[in-house]
């Protein structure tokens, strides 16, 4: 009975010993080994942060970020090339679907709201527009300076987004055109940096990017815009003024006043449960947020302080 004993704790010791190997051989739990992750490139500039606070808290993780286009991002998730995604998107049903003949299906976790802004040359004086007007510049319908102002003299409107597979772009066919084709007049660049560039040197350009690009890094206060462009004021209604047109504040963004809204998603698939699923945790807890309340745009599960802003156009 003894020996029977012995025999089966001695069973049990190795059993543990093979599996503690298998974990340490692996080299991953929530806060060591090494991962890739992709991130949509129009987010960069938060999870840039994110990434340097994270590696100093926890060395022992490694976290390589491959920047790229939305859809480029969605794809490495796809092939189980990454096992987690930064986004401006939930999965589609059909990528959700794709999973059925997986042993574990995706999450797509609340990180952030944000949005897209539209910025103008320093100079140009049009600051409003509406929803409507951006739809038809994006279908060509509308295609002058002129037809939103009669009073400009800018001549033909140069759209720039910041890449043909970008989540904005994904985002104005979808929410902004509503399943209309894009003008053949739009450009797509390769990043946010150069349509800020871009727009900034061009009189006549308007620039679709990423919300978190446009803020004033010297602004602790994220109450101000990058100097290098213009801003422009969105109307949800008709007709564009003032007193219903907002930029994207934080607290617009926040009370989703600001027409051009949408949210960030972090896409995860990790079945062991182990270092994606530690990064998530970092990006959704209060560390994780308080960067992302700092780069200009809204933390989802962290209550944010609103500030009135007297906005002049």
């Amino acid at each position: 009975m003894k020996r029977s004993l012995v025999a089966c704790i001695c069973l049990l010791l190795l059993l543990v010993s093979c599996n503690n190997k298998a974990t340490k051989s692996d080299g991953q739990t929530w806060y060591s080994g090494s991962i890739q992750i992709a991130v949509d490139e129009s987010l960069k500039p938060i999870m840039e942060e994110e990434l340097q606070v994270y590696r100093a808290l926890f060395p022992e993780a490694e976290v390589t970020p491959i920047y790229c286009s939305e859809v480029d991002a969605i794809k490495l998730f796809l092939q189980d090339s990454v096992r987690l995604v930064v986004a401006n998107r939930r999965l589609s049903e059909e990528e959700l679907n794709s999973f059925h003949t997986r042993k574990f299906f995706p999450e797509s976790v609340l990180m952030a709201i944000s949005g897209i802004a539209l910025i103008t040359h320093p100079e140009n004086t049009d600051s409003l527009i509406t929803v409507g007007q951006f739809r038809k510049i994006l279908t060509g319908e509308m295609t002058s300076w002129k037809e939103l102002n009669p009073e400009s003299r800018l001549g033909d409107l140069s759209v720039v987004f910041d890449n043909p597979n970008s989540g904005t772009i994904h985002y104005a066919i979808d929410s902004i055109c509503r399943g209309e084709k894009l003008a053949s007049t739009l450009t797509a660049l390769k990043s946010n940096d150069e349509v800020i560039d871009y727009v900034s040197k061009t009189p006549n350009a308007l620039g679709v990017i990423g919300a978190n690009w446009v803020g004033n890094s010297a602004d602790s206060t994220r109450l101000s815009f990058n100097e290098a462009v213009k801003v422009m004021a969105v109307s949800g209604s008709g007709y564009a003024t003032v007193g219903n047109s907002y930029k994207p504040y934080q607290a617009y963004l926040a009370l989703r006043e600001y027409p051009l809204v949408h949210d960030v998603f972090i896409l995860i698939n990790d079945p062991r449960t182990a270092l994606p699923t530690g990064l998530m945790r970092f990006l959704t807890g209060e560390r994780g947020q308080r960067i992302i309340l700092k780069s200009g745009i809204v933390p989802a599960t962290q209550p944010v302080r609103l500030v009135n802003v007297k906005d002049e156009f």
